[in-house]
């Protein structure tokens, strides 16, 4: 094979491995019982086809082939270990079968649709187990579920390589001295796991969104593999409200996307952003993924009011057609749904919108004593904005520069000390084009 064709490979081979990665992982860790040893025979399938598929050709059907010699290279693995009649017993009847003069050949073991999604589910809730950190459960669900490398999760999230390399082996390590079970767990236990997948899910897409710190407002790809875990789990997890709520949420934000920044990479506010640029796919994805949300009648979660509130700025027109009256009183549900100092915010800045700055303003400054909001930057910046909207121009000035120097990230902390030095007036609001409460658990 010449080196262009072989080069073509080679990236068929990777492009296909990213997409398959996490359900090979799934299935393998299901015969193996141990997402680190998982990987690796999943690393071991794309080496096979680094090797081999320059030679004798890419496979009618690529992914069969990786799942295949994956699965096939976990029975060995099996078949070797002194522990092999145990471990038989626990995977069943079915690897004995698999088992006996296996071959890899894809037809061999390709199994249906559901066994693949079941086994990628459970990947699901055991890649973002409680016993993690949230740092780890979205360091390891980005690693499994979203095929990213580790140069590319320190890359997203500024952090150091080696630092996010210890995260997932400490996350793997962790789960294998726990002895956590590779299941979907079911009753009280499986609510509460199941919170913590869609608060993996949803703040990797809000660092995607607002990024916390460096020189990008925006980091697409984070929203964009945050968009596909949730639509992922959406689809394995038809009967749950708030799986479609988080999806909805997630589709919404992100049509705004392509407008939330011009051609020089500062951000646009929501006040000043062209409507026309708001993606019109994803808003009816949004849309749909809602009416999934409220199809049974259940009172709506934190996800789906947040979806609710999204949704009312998709169908503004302009941004002087925003129901803020609907939205604030959505945010009075949310704060009783889920209550946190951020949603408060957000409640406040609503409330300014549909009632006055002064009424705003009064619920900002019930939230100065909150602990939790001491180093937060909107909270000087949204009580800038409503100072300044009430005329007390010197106080919004102090409030900008404040919050310019609490932000991590430049490019807003540019944009502050440009709201600081501009003259008073402005009635742009900051705060309604952010993540609806960063850093709380499904608030």
């Amino acid at each position: 094979m010449s080196a262009p064709q072989a080069d073509g490979t080679t990236a068929t081979v990777e492009t296909v491995f990213r997409i398959e990665s996490a359900r090979i992982i799934a299935a393998v860790t299901r015969i193996v019982r141990d997402i680190g040893i998982a990987e690796e025979l999943a690393q071991d399938a794309l080496v096979a086809a680094l090797e081999q598929w320059p030679e004798s050709g890419v496979p009618d059907n690529p992914g069969a082939w990786l799942m295949a010699t994956a699965r096939h290279r976990a029975i060995d693995l099996v078949r070797r270990r002194e522990t092999y009649a145990r471990k038989l017993a626990e995977v069943g009847r079915g690897l004995e079968a698999a088992g006996a003069g296996y071959e890899p050949d894809p037809a061999d073991l390709a199994s249906g649709p559901g066994d693949i999604d079941d086994d990628l589910l459970r990947l699901v809730f055991t890649a973002c187990h409680p016993v993690l950190s949230a740092e780890a459960r979205i360091a390891l669900t980005l690693r499994l579920l979203g095929g990213l490398t580790t140069t590319e999760i320190a890359r997203a999230f500024l952090v150091p390589e080696p630092t996010v390399a210890q995260r997932i082996v400490r996350a793997k390590r962790t789960l294998a001295g726990a002895v956590v079970p590779f299941e979907v767990p079911y009753g009280d236990d499986r609510a509460a796991r199941l919170s913590s997948v869609l608060e993996v899910i949803y703040l990797v897409f809000n660092e995607g969104y607002a990024a916390t710190e460096g020189d990008d407002w925006l980091r697409p790809a984070l929203c964009e593999d945050a968009l596909r875990l949730a639509r992922v789990l959406a689809a394995l997890m038809p009967d749950e409200p708030e799986v479609h709520g988080l999806a909805a949420l997630l589709e919404l934000q992100a049509s705004r996307t392509a407008a939330r920044t011009g051609q020089d990479g500062a951000p646009v506010l929501l006040a000043d952003q062209n409507r026309r640029r708001w993606n019109q796919l994803l808003i009816r994805r949004g849309f749909a993924a809602l009416g999934r949300a409220g199809a049974g009648g259940t009172p709506p979660g934190p996800y789906a009011l947040q979806a609710a509130i999204a949704a009312c700025h998709a169908r503004a027109v302009t941004y002087e057609d925003t129901d803020w009256p609907t939205i604030a009183a959505l945010y009075a549900r949310l704060t009783a749904v889920a209550p946190s100092p951020v949603v408060e915010l957000n409640r406040a800045v609503a409330v300014s919108m549909a009632e006055g700055p002064l009424a705003g303003l009064a619920l900002v400054d019930a939230l100065a004593a909150e602990p939790a909001l001491r180093d937060y930057h909107l909270l000087p910046s949204v009580r800038g904005d409503l100072l300044a909207r009430l005329g007390r121009t010197d106080q919004a000035r102090a409030e900008f520069e404040r919050a310019a120097c609490l932000t991590r990230n430049e490019r807003e902390r540019a944009l502050l000390r440009a709201k600081a030095d501009r003259t008073p007036g402005e009635t742009a609001d900051q705060k309604v084009d952010r993540p609806r409460s960063r850093g709380t658990s499904g608030a």
